[in-house]
């Protein structure tokens, strides 16, 4: 069985129409016919319900497709691995962060990175912890700085970061240098949305102070949040907000409790890492140690 066939298996099966996917291959119909029947006799089986130009996989050939795939995909990594061994001081490291990462220290940590080495390139994704690590899990990202949540995955804590109290700049405690959750517990609350890892960090902490915040607005990001206590529709308590005009907002220090949450880098410990992203990652363990 020639490589080629497999190509016209897994094209096919995606496509489900033979004029279309002869097309992609650039090949003829007939020859792909040809193929395909070569393929299905080497098998034993018919792998396709045939229904004019319009085919679809049957229940043989959704188990032939999974296979064909999986090998394709590891010829694939085989190779990439044997030029990434070639070439170690180059290649491509996809990097997903929370979006509270983005405005100073994913930028600061790749440009010391490629001073090093210039010639590591990055693909860069941000979002929240569950989704990120959901994405790092099915390889669309080789390492994730993120907080820790309940996956399966390594993760290694490398720093942690203050939470304040973010106030209108015209709110009554706005000038106080401290302030605790008891003096903010009746005001309206700004929150992430449910399910990111910092709104569980802060829900904690109203739950050991035993406060129930009273939630008027829900947002994706922290800039949003942010910018919705800018204009005076609420108060929240997030990390520090450098990328918001300060002239608007104030980030006061929470007494009275441990208000921290920690980060870290996580990765999937069976899964091949390049020697770039090798070299990135223990460049971060060593940023922060």
């Amino acid at each position: 069985m020639e490589w080629h066939q497999f190509e016209y298996f897994k094209t096919l099966a995606r496509i489900q129409h033979v004029t279309k996917a002869s097309q992609i291959l650039s090949i003829s119909q007939p020859a792909l016919s040809r193929s395909i029947a070569r393929f299905e006799e080497e098998i034993g089986v018919p792998l396709f319900e045939r229904e004019g130009r319009s085919i679809r996989l049957n229940h043989y050939g959704e188990i032939m497709v999974k296979r064909v795939e999986s090998m394709m995909k590891e010829f694939e990594a085989g190779k990439q691995e044997i030029q990434d061994l070639l070439m170690p001081d180059q290649g491509v490291v996809s990097l997903g962060f929370l979006h509270t990462l983005s405005t100073n220290l994913v930028p600061d940590l790749i440009a010391s990175f490629r001073n090093r080495y210039p010639k590591v390139h990055f693909q860069l994704g941000q979002g929240p912890s569950h989704t990120i690590l959901h994405q790092l899990q099915s390889g669309e990202y080789d390492l994730c700085l993120t907080m820790k949540m309940d996956a399966p995955v390594e993760w290694k804590p490398l720093w942690s970061e203050e939470l304040f109290a973010i106030l209108p700049k015209d709110h009554r405690l706005a000038a106080q240098k401290n302030i605790t959750l008891e003096e903010i517990a009746e005001e309206s609350f700004i929150h992430l949305k449910k399910g990111y890892s910092l709104r569980l960090t802060v829900e904690r902490l109203f739950e050991n102070a035993g406060i129930s915040p009273k939630i008027m607005f829900e947002g994706d990001e922290a800039d949003t949040v942010a910018g919705l206590v800018a204009a005076g529709l609420g108060v929240s308590i997030l990390p520090s907000q450098r990328g918001i005009d300060q002239s608007k907002i104030s980030q006061i220090k929470i007494e009275g409790i441990e208000s921290r949450r920690t980060l870290g880098l996580a990765w999937m410990s069976e899964r091949y890492l390049s020697p770039a992203t090798q070299e990135f990652r223990r460049f971060v363990e060593e940023y922060f140690n």
